[in-house]
């Protein structure tokens, strides 16, 4: 697809040698068939890659990802199932993949993506402890407080080298899922080239920590792509001993609740303790980047 031949040239070091005759274009955004378990399945052996000589097709060649059917494995904590049509990359191929996109460079990120990789999530836990639940969710004082923090991000990311980002407002307000246990929300950022991005994130509350999830995702497919990408969530599950269900007296308890989530209080507490590079780069930090390398893609 023409919209991945920008992300190519960005990355002139890749070896991509192995061309083929394409098989029958992959319906874009596939809808994930999820057999959905009591208990994780163990990782399964990598299929095989098809043959696709795409710019997508050439990039999945180049990183060899992990294709579905299948399980990924997330930071030892999790684990998602992989469906036909999508693929999983491990965390030293997320972070080329992400690097390749315009990101920042960070460890502990686990991509999942449809083969034509027209949207991506980006998984990462962070240890913080047991996250209690029971707090309101004021939507207005939660978007005042992103916004107040725009300049703080800002002087970050030029010193990285990247565009500033600006908070827009919500795309979907916060909301949490009591029976899930996952607090989402979408937000809209803009950049200062004017490229709007949509970051739809989740928050997966878990015995040890949160399971931090981006989606990014284009204005004008953001909500045809939430809708798909949710669907692939039907497949997270804890490891036995991790899920929120499995808390005990003794375990570690977070000193703040769903409002830090979205915030970022959680990774401003945690810098404090030398965990920044765990949590630092929560929704538009994380793949700003990304978001804008898929806008142009779209547009070309």
């Amino acid at each position: 697809m023409k919209r991945l031949c920008a992300a190519l040239l960005l990355a002139p070091a890749l070896a991509i040698a192995q061309q083929g005759t394409p098989d029958t274009a992959e319906r874009r955004r596939p809808e994930p068939q999820l057999p959905i378990s009591a208990k994780p399945a163990r990782p399964q052996a990598a299929n095989p890659a098809p043959v696709d000589d795409s710019p997508a097709g050439q990039l999945l060649q180049a990183l060899k990802p992990l294709y579905g059917p299948s399980h990924g494995g997330i930071a030892d904590k999790a684990m998602i199932e992989v469906p036909k049509g999508y693929v999983f990359f491990d965390e030293a191929k997320s972070r080329q993949l992400l690097e390749i996109m315009g990101n920042p460079p960070q460890n502990g990120n686990y991509v999942l993506a449809p083969q034509s990789l027209d949207w991506f999530a980006v998984f990462s836990f962070a240890p913080v402890g047991y996250v209690k639940d029971n707090e309101k969710i004021d939507a207005e004082q939660m978007l005042t407080q992103l916004k107040n923090s725009d300049t703080r991000e800002n002087e970050e990311r030029k010193r990285l080298g990247l565009n500033t980002l600006h908070t827009v407002g919500w795309k979907v307000p916060p909301h949490y899922d009591p029976a899930s246990k996952r607090l989402e929300w979408g937000l809209a950022v803009r950049s200062d080239s004017g490229n709007s991005i949509i970051n739809y994130t989740s928050r997966i509350l878990g015995r040890e920590g949160v399971m931090k999830v981006v989606l990014v995702a284009d204005d004008e497919t953001f909500y045809e792509d939430t809708r798909v990408f949710k669907n692939t969530l039907n497949g997270f599950r804890y490891k036995p001993g991790a899920s929120y269900a499995d808390f005990r007296s003794g375990d570690k308890v977070a000193q703040y609740g769903l409002t830090a989530l979205v915030v970022g209080g959680a990774a401003a507490a945690a810098s404090k303790k030398g965990l920044w590079k765990l949590l630092a780069g929560g929704g538009a930090l994380l793949l700003a980047g990304l978001g804008k390398m898929l806008g142009f893609f779209r547009r070309s």
